[in-house]
């Protein structure tokens, strides 16, 4: 089972630092695939939060194919894999087509991101 922890005093929405959390959880294989979740009652209580908060979250996560939810059966860690890293992979190969196509070289292009990633 994982540990969760809410800031309150955090600018980040408390769904946001769920899923940010789980998302961390499964890189560092401290959730692995076809583990169970919490079910969203359970942590709602646990992180002293609203039932939907957590829905929310888990609506965020299973979008992003992290988890699954399988009614009775619980919801489960994805076997998909890190699917955030393959999001990122997905939006560089696509960045990096675009560029091309603009004729900015790899230099530039590469300086381009470094300054986006440094103001978000």
């Amino acid at each position: 089972m994982i540990a969760l922890a809410i800031d309150a005093a955090s600018a980040t929405p408390p769904y946001e630092q769920i899923r940010t959390q789980v998302i961390a959880a499964v890189r560092s294989g401290d959730l692995v695939a076809g583990e169970r979740m919490p079910t969203v009652r359970a942590l709602a209580e646990q992180l002293g939060l609203a039932v939907n908060t957590v829905a929310k979250a888990y609506k965020a996560l299973e979008a992003d194919a992290v988890i699954e939810t399988h009614g009775r059966a619980g919801t489960l860690v994805s076997a998909s894999g890190d699917v955030t890293r393959q999001h990122a992979q997905t939006a560089a190969a696509a960045y990096a087509a675009r560029v091309r196509e603009l004729g900015v070289d790899a230099d530039e292009a590469l300086a381009l991101v470094t300054a986006a990633l440094r103001t978000t």
